[in-house]
Parts: C-alpha cells; structure tokens; sequence
C-alpha cells in the first residue's frame, strides 16, 4: 500500500521520512494492531533498534502468553 501525504503538510513538520514511518510504526504497536515484528519492519529498523526506541518512549513490550508459545514452536517445530 502507498500512503501519499500532501506536501503542504509535509513542509509544516520538520520530520523526514524515516521519522513518519517510524512514528506511524510506534502508534500501531502501541495499538496493539501490529506485533513487535511488523512494526520494526514497517519502521525500517532492525527488532533490536525498534525496541530501543519504543525504550526511550517508555513504551512496554507486550509480550504475552500466546507470543511465548509461538516463540516455542518456531524454536522447536516438532
């Protein structure tokens, strides 16, 4: 999917666009409407690099039981 944003409100914030998608990534997570994954891939960044970011935000990683149990089973596909 391809998101245009006008230039006119582009040119009103000094963000780049790394700094939208970034941000766009943030809320999504927090939403809870993407997992940790996604929203790294969607910010362009490494998992590792996303999470300090969501760090510096104070934003907690939810990481319940049914992430564990997938995390399992792609540890162990038996």
């Amino acid at each position: 999917m391809l998101i245009e944003l006008p230039d006119s409100i582009l040119a009103k914030t000094p963000l780049s666009e790394q700094s939208i998608k970034l941000l766009l990534a943030i809320t999504l997570f927090r939403e809870e409407l993407l997992t940790l994954g996604q929203a790294a891939a969607l910010a362009d960044l490494p998992q590792l690099i996303f999470q300090k970011e969501l760090a510096k935000r104070k934003i907690p990683v939810h990481y319940g039981v049914e992430e564990l149990r997938q995390d399992i089973r792609h540890l162990n596909p038996m």
